[in-house]
């Protein structure tokens, strides 16, 4: 199939071309404010009705109190031009919304008045009034999903180890907030993840009728899966997801769930498929390899199975997620990977009625945009989609096809994809007018190892060709990530240029949306071959623009673009200062504080003991003879940590301000309470911002 380099091409064409034009409005826009960036309102993706007249999706209203802050659902006609509607007026968040199948309600799942967990709510659009509340689950629930004939609802509980009904539940939980010590016990790994301690709770798969009163069944109470000591969903924020989607019939539903977790210390967790009856019993295992399988959908005649599924290849540290489906009733034989020839990684899919194609989005060099696959599998074609920025969120129902779009200068908004694309809602249209936000320019180069680089810059806000301005040398996370024509809340690319740095932001090797090698090209080679681009990237920014000075650069990044920021400082002085947030300071004390094992084993050739040299050879902490050597640790250094960071542990930040402290290096700790691997709070936000910005402008006079 055609990637489209061209429209990026394109873009970057009509950018200088329109260069005059452009300098002309943007004189009568302001700068982005960390108020504005903030207090942007945050629309979550639509979820469209059975029979595609109505979208439904959250709409975040931000504060800096956190008090203030709250998260409603809206309501959008399909059928008309009518402007969204209000449909909650809450604090608490609402999220896991599902249509009952004739598109009379809704349910969700929120935190009310009363609840000690978030709970399953019905709301009635046909008819209106409040929001009735379904379930009263000690534990909670989440992800609700209607049976095909709208009698009865899916959705997800937690138990804990025993607890086979509500009423032993309860004991439990009261047990544990009576007893007088308090300690964690641990027998498998992790013991924590991103900024949670885990414990001994399990997720389970509940059905009950969808009336308020009827009493939950838990699905997998007793049964010899549920009871393996690796049985267990894809850890999230709230807790594990386990994933399942109701069979067309109703007679079941088809689960996704791990029976290795107590082997994550050891290799991949493998996510297989089982089937569970409603009437009960023991699951039915559909799948039985060493792949892994999610985001399941049916097509909406029933007929076949889809998901995203990913190989888990053994000694490779990347693979691509591709789509698959399989027909039903289930033939694990006639397993068919439609994306086989695609060399990219399916984000988000939808199967509206009426087409025998599948539609997705996929990452490419900096966009990602709306492609389509029949369901035999093997033709990818691109479909009507904006040239640049993101699409996302993808859904549809009916014929209807949703999804959202947002670019670096454009704030999320829904957006029907039946056709050209159609902007549905406004809720930051006119607010983002206001500002002077220039968009991304792209250019490649080819690099010293002979692969091709891909970069987006950003002009800062006032732009004046005839002026010098520094270089920030933004490094994005991941590693497999890719920087996206995005409006982002953390690191947003024109807060952090404001009117005075030119922002580079290098898909270096490791990063996604370049192909399987691409991102697997990290393997072995953790730090420096990264490294080595971010810093060609800089010098060919340098050499194409002729408004950026060269002798004034400076470099940043979160998480592994944290990791990359320190490995910058030790090897190289050519950047006069460095910001560094969530970033390693030693290969083999993150192997062993982190939240993940495996993975690092893969990626640098075998276990800390083996003979594998990549564990020291780099590893930044260890490079700190360059130092005398006058070839690193010379930088001055900002770095941040969250304390409640259990991704990448606050030691490596301790370490790397200890190191610097010892070297006699400008260096500057921000420590905060309470953010985990992200800085989320708005206070906190806008003062990490403030230190950036000073960090700055105090080495980039």
């Amino acid at each position: 199939m055609k990637l489209h380099r061209v429209f990026v091409l394109a873009a970057a064409a009509f950018c200088l071309a329109a260069s005059s034009l452009i300098a002309a409005e943007a004189a009568k826009r302001r700068p982005i404010t960390h108020e504005d960036v903030w207090l942007m309102k945050r629309l979550g993706g639509p979820v469209a009705s059975p029979d595609g007249k109505w979208i439904v999706f959250s709409v975040t209203e931000p504060a800096y109190d956190a008090k203030e802050q709250s998260t409603d659902l809206w309501l959008k006609s399909l059928a008309d031009d009518t402007p969204a509607r209000r449909l909650t007026h809450t604090k608490a968040p609402e999220g896991g919304v599902s249509w009952s199948p004739d598109s009379a309600s809704i349910v969700f799942t929120t935190r009310r008045e009363g609840d000690e967990a978030s709970q399953i709510y019905r709301l009635n659009l046909k008819d209106g009034g409040e929001a009735e509340r379904l379930t009263s689950l000690t534990l909670g629930a989440r992800s609700p999903k209607f049976s095909p004939d709208g009698k009865q609802l899916l959705f997800v509980s937690e138990v804990f180890p025993g607890a086979n009904d509500e009423d032993a539940i309860k004991k439990a939980a009261k047990e544990r907030k009576d007893r007088k010590y308090n300690a964690r016990a641990y027998e498998q790994f992790p013991p924590r993840f991103w900024m949670t301690w885990l414990d001994d709770k399990k997720a389970h798969l509940f059905v009950m009728d969808a009336r308020a009163g009827a009493k939950a069944r838990d699905l997998l109470a007793g049964t010899k899966l549920a009871e393996l000591p690796g049985f267990g969903g894809g850890q999230g924020d709230d807790g594990q997801n386990l994933e399942a989607e109701w069979a067309p019939d109703g007679s079941g539903a088809v689960l996704s769930v791990a029976t290795n977790r107590d082997a994550a210390a050891r290799e991949p967790v493998y996510t297989q498929l089982y089937f569970v009856a409603v009437a009960g019993g023991e699951p039915t295992r559909l799948t039985n390899d060493k792949c892994s399988y999610g985001n399941l959908q049916f097509s909406p005649d029933g007929k076949t199975l889809f998901c995203l599924t990913d190989p888990n290849t053994i000694d490779k540290v990347y693979d691509l997620s591709r789509l698959a489906s399989f027909p039903w009733p289930f033939d694990a034989a006639k397993k068919n990977i439609l994306t086989a020839n695609l060399d990219r990684a399916v984000g988000r899919y939808a199967l509206p009625e009426g087409t025998d194609r599948v539609y997705f989005t996929f990452e490419h060099a900096g966009i990602e945009q709306l492609h389509s696959v029949s369901y035999a599998g093997g033709d990818v074609r691109d479909e009507p989609s904006m040239s640049y920025g993101t699409t996302g969120g993808l859904n549809a129902g009916g014929r209807a096809l949703v999804g959202t779009w947002d670019s670096v200068a454009n704030p999320a908004e829904i957006y029907a994809f039946n056709g050209a694309p159609k902007r549905l809602t406004a809720f930051n249209v006119d607010k983002a007018a206001a500002l002077d936000l220039p968009a991304v320019e792209h250019f490649d180069f080819k690099a010293s190892d002979g692969l091709t680089v891909h970069n987006m810059i950003v002009r800062p806000a006032g732009f004046d060709p005839a002026k010098k301005y520094p270089l920030f040398v933004v490094i994005h996370g991941g590693a497999a990530n890719m920087w996206h024509d995005t409006f982002v809340l953390r690191w947003n690319y024109h807060l952090l240029a404001g009117t005075e740095y030119v922002i580079l932001l290098t898909d270096y090797k490791g990063s996604t949306g370049y192909g399987e090698a691409f991102a697997r090209a990290i393997q072995l080679d953790p730090l420096r071959g990264p490294g080595n681009h971010v810093n060609e990237a800089a010098d060919e920014a340098v050499k194409r623009f002729p408004f950026i000075d060269g002798t004034r650069l400076a470099a940043g990044g979160a998480s592994y673009g944290g990791h990359l920021a320190n490995w910058l400082q030790a090897t190289t002085t050519r950047y006069k200062c460095i910001i560094s947030h969530a970033g390693e300071a030693d290969l083999i004390m993150q192997w062993g504080t982190s939240d993940s094992i495996w993975g690092r084993e893969v990626n640098s050739g075998g276990p800390i003991w083996g003979d594998s040299k990549v564990w020291r050879d780099q590893s930044p902490v260890l490079q700190a003879g360059n130092h005398e050597k006058g070839t690193g640790f010379k930088t001055p250094i900002l770095i941040t940590v969250g304390e409640l960071d259990f991704r990448v542990p606050m030691n490596n930040a301790y370490m790397w301000f200890a190191l610097n402290q010892r070297l006699n290096v400008p260096s500057k700790l921000l420590v905060f309470p309470e953010a985990g691997h992200w800085i989320l709070r708005g206070e906190d936000s806008r003062y990490w911002y403030g230190e950036v910005r000073g960090w700055l402008a105090k080495y980039l006079k």
